[in-house]
């Protein structure tokens, strides 16, 4: 995917440092002294233009919620939707999400959130999906014991793959649904690709694991 380069954006990250946290290394093992509370913490890798977390943070004041994306110009629109929200209990990181560990202390997260990622479709290209197993060792590394990967996706190769990549790994599977929008599931929160592909037909895939230890 190609996204539309804004010259203006590194300035705009800088200038938001309260959200969007400038060298998110010398937080790790610190972050409930940043939020100033001992919350929960839930990390969405990918956030994308921020609606899921953002709306999530206003939903549930009494977690703190970190959103981690790659792309710059992409950021930049989290960034805004977290400043027009005005809550203390969202963050957000520019950073590649395969450093987590640079980041976060072991049993520092409690919940992980993977929102529509890159199918990456092609077979060689499957250790780049998201829910591949050295990304659910990387997951397990910043989790709390029995942590949750909650995970939502449009695509069923992705999906099928997923759900049999956490059962090889020992995951225990708490919730699964082939069509969330028409599943009777109440609270779930919309990402903008989620919008966009149920607007037009597409089922949405959600499943809930846990690690075991």
């Amino acid at each position: 995917m190609r996204f539309r380069n804004k010259p203006w954006a590194a300035d705009y990250i800088a200038e938001h440092s309260y959200y969007c946290i400038e060298k998110p290394e010398n937080q790790k093992g610190k972050w409930h002294s940043l939020f100033g509370n001992n919350n929960p913490i839930h990390i969405e890798v990918g956030t994308g233009k921020g609606t899921f977390i953002t709306e999530m943070a206003k939903a549930n004041p009494d977690i703190n919620y970190i959103g981690i994306e790659l792309f710059e110009s992409v950021i930049v629109k989290a960034i805004e939707r977290a400043v027009e929200a005005d809550i203390p209990n969202i963050k957000l990181l520019h950073v590649n999400a395969q450093k987590l560990m640079d980041y976060f202390e072991t049993g520092e997260v409690e919940r992980v959130y993977l929102n529509f990622s890159d199918p990456w479709p092609k077979t060689r290209h499957a250790k780049r999906r998201l829910t591949y197993k050295t990304f659910l060792d990387l997951y397990k590394s910043v989790l709390v014991p029995k942590g949750e990967i909650h995970f939502k996706t449009d695509n069923r190769g992705l999906f099928e793959f997923s759900l049999m990549s956490f059962s090889e790994y020992g995951l225990l599977l708490k919730y699964v649904s082939l069509d969330l929008h028409n599943s009777g599931y109440e609270g779930n929160i919309m990402t903008e690709y989620e919008e966009k592909f149920s607007s037009k037909g597409f089922p949405i895939y959600r499943c809930e694991v846990q690690y075991q230890n």
